[in-house]
């Protein structure tokens, strides 16, 4: 009985990639390391979690408030990323 626990509780845990594919075709909410965030449908991404999202919304922060600006296409570079999540907008 604890063997099948284990294995049911394995089957349940997903690789960040695993997690970032099951995600093509929806919305993601990506926060980016320098006070800026992005909301698309996430397209495609690589090993280096490089991604293309499409229907862009990006929101940048600024002493002054919050600027929005809306983009058909994006291509974020990895090494930008902090914080993905899926299905999600900010509110």
């Amino acid at each position: 009985k604890k063997r099948t626990l284990s294995l049911f509780i394995m089957e349940k845990h997903f690789l960040p990639m695993e997690l970032i594919d099951k995600c093509i075709g929806s919305r993601i909410w990506v926060i980016l390391k320098d006070n800026r965030e992005v909301v698309g449908t996430l397209r495609g991404f690589d090993d280096f979690v490089n991604m293309v999202l499409d229907d862009v919304k990006e929101l940048e922060y600024t002493p002054q408030g919050r600027k929005t600006t809306q983009v058909d296409s994006i291509l974020l570079n990895g090494n930008n990323v902090c914080m993905m999540v899926p299905g999600s907008d900010p509110k």
